[in-house]
This record gives structure tokens, C-alpha cells and sequence, in this order.
């Protein structure tokens, strides 16, 4: 098979193909090429892959870690891609092991998953390829208030932060770091220029750091009480917190002013005010008002 039938079958660049058969020559898979009209790559004698043995304990952590990360692939002879895949990893165990695994399969009941925000495989594969090999990518984003836009930017890493999975990005569009959640990323194409990656770049510290960063909607919110005190109940995606004269002081940006009114600002016991912005406090006051009516309705 040429490099250009490679190439095509696999959905990648020539370039990328041949960079996959010396991966597969450095592991120690016999590939032959043979140069000419006719040439191309071919496996040699003795290509076969060894069996993959797992124990039984690591059998059981690997079922447990899919079932607790995809509830759905609970049940044997799972209909999704994710099922599928369980199916023959247990049917390629060894027998002890894979009567465990089956038998936890069977018997662990998984409450299924109410929101779930699993990204596309092959954009998060077409993402992670990008940033692998430091070349901007052409995205379309829906934000979750409904908006779509394109962007063009320098993938500098995927990052999964509780269950969720972000591209942490610098936005040519704003000119500033972005972190794009990758299932709402609705396309994706990968540009021939290249980046480069700053060199000191903490994904995980950077990702908490530009959460609450650069969304349609301001917000504002002042505490009484001191920043301690606050920043148990407040998290990254939520803003930065600072001082303030009262206290300490929420700022950052959202795209969904009622999650976060609703979820986060809601369940912290702490006085404060919402200063902005307007999407934030329309949002405030139509809580107020549903809670009112509510509490006058039982008195």
C-alpha cells in the first residue's frame, strides 16, 4: 500500500502516514516498503501483536472506570460505540478474568447520566492531532446560550477537568487565551500553519486560571465576607476572586446568566449583591420573583 492510499484511508496527511509506519518500525512491527511505480509499504513476516493480559484486579478497575465514566455501558451487548468497545475487551480477557468483569457488568447497576457532555472521538481526535503537532485549527463553537461563531486558533492543549473536556486555546478571534469545551465544537479543520506552544505552559493551572474567561455575558458579584471565607463555594469557572472594601469581590463572564444564578451563586451562604452584569441581574430578578410568589402562595 503507497503512502498516498495510507494516507487516504486513514483520513491523515501523507506526511502523517509515514510518520505512523516509523512509530510502527520503532515499536518493532516488521514494515517493508519497496520503491518504484509499484512500490509502497507491505508488514513482513511475524507482524502479529502480542495479546494484551490484564489481571483480574486491573479487569475489574478498567470495567468499573467505563461504567463510572459512561453509565450506559452498564449492560452487555452495548449499543453504543463505547459498549461495543467493553464487549471485546471482556470477551479477549482470560477466563477468570473475564467472568469478573462480566459478572460486575451484569450486577453494577449505573444511574444514567442526566446531562451528559461527551465530545465527538473524532473531533477530540482531530483536536488533540492539532496540538500534538502545533498547527492552528479553523473551529466552529456553540456557546451554550445558543450563539455560533468561528475561530481560528493555536490548540495548546485538551484538558479533562471533572468528567468534561476543554480545548485550552489562544483565540486569534479575540486575541486571547480561550478554553473551548470540545462538545460543543461543531467543526474542525486543521490549517497548515504552525504555532508554537509557550514553553513554561501548565495545562491544568492555565485551564482553572481562563474558565470563567471571555463569555458573552459580564458578571459581577460583590461579598460580604472575606475572601476565606468566599472561595470554598466559588470555583474558576465562576471568575476571579478578589478584594474588595465589603469583602471580596466575584468578576469574570458567562454564557449561561441562569446556571449561573440558579446553580452557583444560589447555594452560597453568604450575603452579597450582583452588580453585573444586565443578563446576570434580569436573570436575579426573575428568581426573586418565582421565589416570592412561591413562598406567598403557602402562607
Amino acid at each position: 500500500m503507497t503512502a498516498a492510499e495510507l494516507a487516504r484511508r486513514l483520513g491523515v496527511s501523507e506526511r502523517a502516514s509515514r510518520r505512523h509506519v516509523a512509530i510502527l518500525r520503532e515499536a518493532g512491527i516488521p514494515v517493508v516498503s519497496t520503491r518504484g511505480p509499484h512500490g509502497g509499504y507491505a508488514l513482513g513476516r511475524g507482524a502479529a501483536l502480542a495479546p494484551v493480559v490484564f489481571t483480574e484486579t486491573e479487569a475489574l478497575s478498567l470495567v468499573m472506570a467505563v461504567i463510572d465514566s459512561h453509565p450506559s455501558a452498564a449492560t452487555s451487548g452495548g449499543a453504543d460505540d463505547v459498549g461495543s468497545a467493553l464487549d471485546k475487551v471482556v470477551r479477549a480477557l482470560p477466563r477468570g478474568a473475564a467472568r469478573e468483569a462480566t459478572a460486575l457488568r451484569d450486577h453494577a447497576s449505573a444511574a444514567p447520566d442526566r446531562h451528559p457532555s461527551r465530545p465527538d472521538p473524532t473531533t477530540t481526535s482531530a483536536l488533540v492531532s492539532a496540538s500534538a503537532q502545533e498547527r492552528r485549527v479553523r473551529l466552529t463553537y456553540a456557546s451554550d446560550s445558543g450563539s455560533t461563531w468561528e475561530d481560528t486558533t493555536d490548540p495548546w492543549a485538551v484538558v479533562v477537568r471533572h468528567t468534561r473536556w476543554y480545548l485550552l486555546c489562544h483565540s486569534h478571534r479575540a486575541g486571547a487565551v480561550r478554553t473551548y469545551r470540545i462538545d460543543r465544537v461543531r467543526a474542525v479543520e486543521t490549517l497548515h500553519e504552525q504555532f508554537d506552544r509557550p514553553a513554561d505552559l501548565d495545562p491544568v493551572a492555565a485551564l482553572e486560571q481562563h474558565l470563567g474567561v471571555g463569555w458573552e455575558h459580564e458578571t459581577r458579584v460583590v461579598f460580604e465576607a472575606a475572601v476565606e471565607e468566599v472561595e470554598r463555594w466559588v470555583h474558576p469557572a465562576m471568575g476571579r476572586l478578589g478584594r474588595h472594601t465589603v469583602g471580596c469581590v466575584l468578576e469574570g463572564s458567562t454564557s449561561n446568566p441562569a446556571m449561573y444564578v440558579r446553580e452557583w451563586l444560589a447555594r452560597v451562604p453568604v450575603p452579597f449583591r450582583i452588580e453585573g452584569g444586565d443578563a446576570l441581574l434580569a436573570e436575579a430578578r426573575t428568581v426573586s420573583a418565582q421565589l416570592t410568589a412561591a413562598v406567598a402562595r403557602s402562607t
